[in-house]
């Protein structure tokens, strides 16, 4: 039996780490003190002022441990570590397992690559960021494609220089294609060093020194140079003025910090600014801040975020101000080994900067809302779903196939994921069939299915091994309903699959009438009726449209890519272009066909099919 007086007696003088547990020995609070014997005592004084949130946890503890520290730096350093080894109960937990990915330029090569990375190393190269937000990192490298135009494909330099034709990035000028000799070793390192500068922000200086380099060879009559240089000169500036912050002087690596809080939730808004320029935004949703001043989450978020943070600016902005600042600011210059100053500015620009972000922190509050509206809305229709169909449990995800193909030809399938009756698009998944030949729906049902659940089978066995974090898993969590789009045909297939991998999750088809509109669901007890139940017809109807129309937009794709593909040989028109498709289904048969095979399809003659053998072939060896 835990004695809390003696304990409390026993408590010493000195800086540390409490945990309590609760009677099942789990951790549910982590806290860290000064003086420890001061610090637990208050917890158990019957006059002291709690917070209801405080009183509920003590009334859990059973027992309590410490671990003494020689400094309050120490015990700040290891409360966040036990915070993220325990994530107890009533600590104001941040859920933020992300990695931000880093630019890479490798200049340590004789011939660079610029590419995304999520880890620095100390190799040599270059690494720029991290970057933050959705997209920011694709959209940077997206404009270094469009200025410098730096190879993308997977041939090595030198090695492979002169060897092959050039790909298509070179016809479309997206590529300087040093596989074709034209650029020097020199010249081609220079545009990356480019790249270096313009990730670095200082786009006057490149500016600068590409307008010298236009002007030299406009004098030189080297117009169609001096013309790519212009250009480039002009789409600098235009990324220049768009990357411009409030406070124009402000040239710092600037984090700023707001807090919504309403409730037991509160959203904190980053947004991080790199020399001078927004570089990315994030939110992070805090559960458990019941209680909780602003001040209070904005330090254990401070506390949190940085504590594994890859990169600690030199200044914070926050909208309110952290307790014990000076100790996070000396906790936080132990990490970086540099000066990291916390300020709360009141007047000028940098509280105008933090008012701003004080809105986008509000707006994703808000947001967060509205969803926890919708999706308690759309519960309602899920139980009734689970009813009609007598599942075991309310399909909080719900996975939808369709195939789609003219006569056979192109196969493709089409995955849409509804989670708490609402589209969630970034999980949809496309499929192209590999395995069947001619318009056999049901087999090529079967292949996608099986696919799918192969996907996450061998995504729980990495993850299980270590060899991959479940966030980029990309075929989990699995499905609560299957719904095919087609009748008993597709169910008895898909069932006898479901049974062979050993997976019970529920299968039905969706049931259409002669208006192609679904009517019912079936099952293996028969068809259940959803007419009668309009909030479960229009759920069911909206996500066989929903799929319907993936898999038309995925196969029209995919056609007009193979299309595009044939109308690159030489003597294949439109009619020759459809008797191939007609004959062989796909583009891979086409690419593996031999020539006295070609001659033999409709309208082919000798001289299109050897067109037609070269091309592939030719396209092969580059």
């Amino acid at each position: 039996m835990f004695d809390f007086e003696e304990e409390i007696n026993r408590l010493p003088l000195k800086p540390g780490v409490y945990l309590m547990r609760n009677k099942e020995n789990d951790v549910i609070y982590v806290g860290k003190a000064k003086i420890l014997k001061n610090r637990v005592t208050q917890y158990f004084r019957k006059n002291s002022n709690h917070t209801p949130k405080v009183l509920v946890m003590v009334s859990q503890v059973a027992s309590f441990e410490y671990i003494i520290t020689d400094s309050e730096r120490e015990a700040l350093a290891l409360e966040c570590n036990l915070i993220k080894k325990y994530k107890p109960k009533y600590n104001i937990l941040l859920k933020d397992d992300k990695q931000y990915p880093y630019i890479k330029v490798s200049i340590n090569e004789p011939y660079p690559r610029v590419m995304m990375t999520r880890k620095p190393a100390d190799d040599g190269a270059k690494y720029f960021g991290p970057y933050m937000g959705k997209g920011t990192i694709k959209n940077t490298l997206d404009i270094i494609q469009t200025l410098f135009k730096p190879p993308t494909c997977k041939r090595r330099f030198p090695q492979d220089i002169k060897k092959g034709r050039p790909c298509l990035n070179y016809h479309i000028n997206n590529c300087i294609a040093p596989c074709t000799g034209n650029i020097s070793k020199d010249e081609y390192r220079k545009v990356f060093f480019e790249i270096c500068r313009f990730l670095e922000g200082k786009y006057s200086d490149l500016v600068r020194d590409l307008t010298d380099e236009m002007m030299t060879a406009s004098k030189n009559m080297q117009y169609e140079r001096a013309a790519i240089l212009r250009d480039r000169i002009n789409s600098i500036r235009e990324v220049a003025d768009r990357q411009k912050i409030t406070d124009a002087s402000h040239n710092n690596d600037t984090d700023v910090i707001s807090v919504a809080l309403e409730d037991n939730i509160a959203f904190v808004e980053t947004f991080f600014i790199r020399s001078g320029k927004v570089i990315g935004r994030e939110h992070y949703k805090i559960d458990n801040v019941r209680g909780s001043s602003e001040n209070e989450v904005i330090t254990d978020f401070i506390k949190q975020f940085y504590a594994e943070c890859d990169f600690i600016p030199n200044e914070i902005l926050t909208e309110y101000e952290p307790l014990e600042k000076e100790l996070l600011m000396t906790w936080l210059r132990d990490i970086k080994n540099r000066k990291v100053v916390i300020t709360t500015p009141k007047i000028g620009e940098k509280a105008k900067l933090v008012a701003m972000v004080k809105i986008n922190a509000e707006k994703a509050l808000s947001n967060y809302k509205l969803n926890q509206l919708k999706i308690k809305e759309n519960s309602g229709v899920l139980e009734m779903l689970k009813e009609m169909l007598k599942l075991d449990k309310i399909p909080s995800r719900i996975e939808a196939y369709d195939i789609s193909n003219i006569s056979g030809s192109d196969n493709v399938a089409a995955m849409t994921v509804f989670e708490y009756g609402r589209p969630v698009k970034r999980k949809y998944r496309q499929f192209k069939i590999k395995t069947v030949d001619g318009a056999d729906d049901y087999a090529s049902m079967r292949e996608v299915i099986y696919r799918r659940f192969r996907h996450g089978m061998e995504e729980e066995e990495k993850i299980a091994n270590g060899e991959m974090n479940i966030r980029d898993a990309k075929f989990l969590p699995y499905p609560d309903l299957i719904l095919l789009d087609g009748g008993r045909g597709h169910l008895s297939t898909i069932s006898e699959l479901m049974e062979m991998i050993d997976n019970n999750t529920p299968v039905f088809g969706m049931v259409k009438n002669n208006k192609h509109r679904t009517r019912a669901l079936v099952g293996e007890d028969g068809e259940v009726d959803i007419s009668a139940t309009p909030p479960v017809f229009k759920l069911i109807t909206r996500i066989q449209d929903e799929v319907h129309d993936a898999a038309i937009s995925y196969f029209r794709k995919v056609h007009n890519q193979i299309n595009s593909e044939l109308t690159k040989i030489p003597g294949i028109g439109e009619k020759r272009r459809l008797a191939l498709l007609t004959k062989y289904g796909n583009i891979d048969k086409i690419k593996e066909a031999q020539i006295d095979e070609l001659v033999e399809v409709e309208s082919m003659d000798q001289k299109s099919a050897e067109n037609v053998y070269n091309y592939f072939r030719n396209k092969k060896d580059s």
